[in-house]
């Protein structure tokens, strides 16, 4: 079975006479361009281009191999065409993979105004941090936290939103007594292998107790505000608990910058856009929250 995205790669390779220009012309790498026609080769056994110091040429099978493929990028034109033209109303399905924090801490009241606007629109919200496969339709859209940009699929569509900053935070019960040196030790509860970072030894409160590790986000918050110790958090999640406070002195690097990624035709669909533009809105918003300026919703 003959896969259109290689059949896509010849084409480009095809037209701009190099796999640099096809490159070019398909926003992705190099070594991509050569391995989707190296596929489509092996699946036809024969060789599509001579490689000569001019650039690429067909070989006598890839000029058959051309015109059929025109054909196919032309009934696939029409097809996206017809199905676009039905998929430009308010209704359908439309998953969103989104961090679990971002989820349940800032975006739920969003998620469900966006709900009751279009109630035709079937929602499934993927509560993830991992990277959903939108070419798979895996999702429709993806919203990350993403420390460079660059390392980001060059075929995702994103929309940049605020900048997320963290802090370090700990029970607000707790903190006078840890001020005052008390001797029940003070863990660093994390929900990774890693050491205490520099930046958390350098506040007013020092640890001194044995890590306290969890994999699960709820469980490192409920950790916090029973007082085991100090963790980092999301400024929009530490700043709007009323159980926690801030450890005076931190001052931890940024997080990181949000962005609102889609791919392909799947984003020109109505219910992709609604969605897209109704939540940079909504993230906006919160941009000094989300920053760490102490700003509530209210």
């Amino acid at each position: 079975m003959i896969d259109w995205d290689d059949v896509r790669y010849f084409l480009a390779a095809a037209r701009g006479g190099s796999v640099r220009a096809a490159a070019e012309r398909l926003g992705v790498y190099h070594s991509t361009v050569l391995r989707r026609i190296a596929q489509l080769e092996e699946r036809l056994g024969a060789q599509m281009f001579e490689k000569l110091p001019s650039g690429y040429r067909l070989t006598a099978a890839g000029e058959e191999v051309l015109e059929l493929a025109n054909q196919m990028e032309a009934s696939s034109h029409q097809l996206e065409t017809r199905v676009f033209g039905r998929d430009q109303s308010a209704r359908g399905l439309l998953r969103v993979t989104v961090p679990p924090f971002l989820a349940t801490h800032l975006l739920m009241p969003d998620l469900a105004d966006f709900a009751r606007m279009h109630p035709d629109i079937e929602m499934e919200i993927l509560t993830t941090g991992e990277v959903a496969n939108l070419t798979n339709r895996e999702a429709d859209v993806a919203i990350r936290i993403v420390a460079d940009r660059k390392t980001l699929p060059l075929n995702l569509h994103g929309l940049k939103g605020p900048e997320v900053f963290s802090g370090v935070y700990t029970s607000r019960d707790r903190l006078p007594a840890l001020r005052a040196g008390t001797p029940d030790p003070l863990r660093w509860i994390a929900i990774d292998n890693h050491g205490i970072p520099d930046w958390a030894r350098e506040g007013e409160v020092h640890i001194t107790g044995a890590p306290f590790r969890t994999p699960d986000a709820e469980t490192q918050i409920i950790a916090a505000q029973q007082g085991i110790g100090m963790t980092k958090l999301p400024c929009f999640v530490g700043d709007a608990d009323p159980l926690l406070v801030r450890v005076p002195g931190t001052n931890p690097p940024m997080h990181g910058t949000l962005w609102i990624l889609t791919q392909g035709e799947t984003r020109k669909t109505k219910r992709v856009r609604l969605f897209t533009e109704f939540v940079s809105r909504r993230l906006a918003a919160y941009a000094p929250l989300i920053a760490g300026l102490s700003v509530t919703r209210d």
